[in-house]
């Protein structure tokens, strides 16, 4: 789409260049949702590929997503062989309702910002125990949980002038197993729940997404499905699930309880 109120682009170098953002900018990595929007109130374009962040960068402490990276390039990197949970990037990209075409061109960072209730990287970055690192227009940083980035449906904590500069999951969270589960009303329908179960040695880390309004993380001291199951829907508030085109409240109520005891019956099996 075109976006006729734009009359400039800004293609920074140095994060000093970010100074001054307001809500006439439009911050652009992909924009493949960006693009899809009228959007009569922008005036800029702030283009952050510029500032050429490293897509992927794997230590012995995890793993670095530069947020401009792009879904394509997250699931088709190679990872270290005993992290267990790399399987799930694609598994989560697979929850979108995308074409390969939009993997090439959206962003992990992006997807995110969008805050949406069925935002695979944001399934996936919950989780994951990810770390997101956000940039402040004052020049100062803070570290957040997804939960803490995402608060609403289409809603975030973010400011105005706050940028997003990387995700970062632990190398513990991604030697665990893990397991996805998803429902929609049609088969390639946009996500109406998405559950995520991970084994840790405590127990079973389970992420409620799609289904509710924010992300819902639980960790739980158990390995039987149905007490997890029970333990999970107990947590999330009955108004945490919302109604939309692609589910109601009570039926996004019944498959999460279904999704989140086959999830963890299969990373405790």
């Amino acid at each position: 789409m075109d976006l006729h109120g734009v009359t400039s682009v800004l293609r920074p170098r140095a994060r000093d260049e970010l100074a001054g953002l307001d809500g006439h900018d439009g911050l652009l990595a992909g924009g493949t949702s960006l693009m899809s929007d009228p959007n009569p109130s922008l005036r800029r374009l702030v283009d952050l590929t510029a500032l050429d962040w490293p897509d992927l960068v794997i230590d012995d402490d995890g793993l670095e997503i530069g947020a401009t990276c792009t879904i394509e390039r997250l699931i088709t990197a190679a990872y270290p062989a005993h992290w267990r949970a790399a399987p799930l990037f694609e598994q989560s990209a697979h929850t979108l309702l995308a074409s390969y075409k939009i993997w090439h061109t959206a962003t992990v960072g992006g997807n995110i910002c969008l805050g949406l209730p069925a935002g695979a990287m944001i399934s996936m970055c919950s989780a994951l125990d990810a770390e997101l690192l956000v940039w402040h227009a004052d020049g100062s940083d803070s570290v957040h949980s997804t939960a803490e980035i995402v608060t609403g449906n289409a809603q975030t904590s973010l400011a105005t002038g706050d940028v997003l500069r990387s995700i970062r999951f632990p190398a513990a969270a991604l030697v665990q197993r893990t397991a996805l589960r998803k429902a929609s009303y049609a088969h390639l329908g946009r996500s109406g729940a998405v559950v995520i179960a991970r084994r840790t040695p405590t127990g079973v880390v389970v992420s409620v997404t799609a289904a509710t309004r924010r992300p819902y993380v639980l960790e739980v001291a158990s390995t039987d499905p149905a007490v997890i199951a029970r333990q999970v829907l107990a947590a999330i508030p009955a108004d945490g699930f919302h109604t939309d085109a692609h589910g109601t409240a009570p039926w996004r109520v019944s498959v999460t309880e279904y999704l989140v005891g086959d999830a963890v019956a299969e990373v405790t099996s």
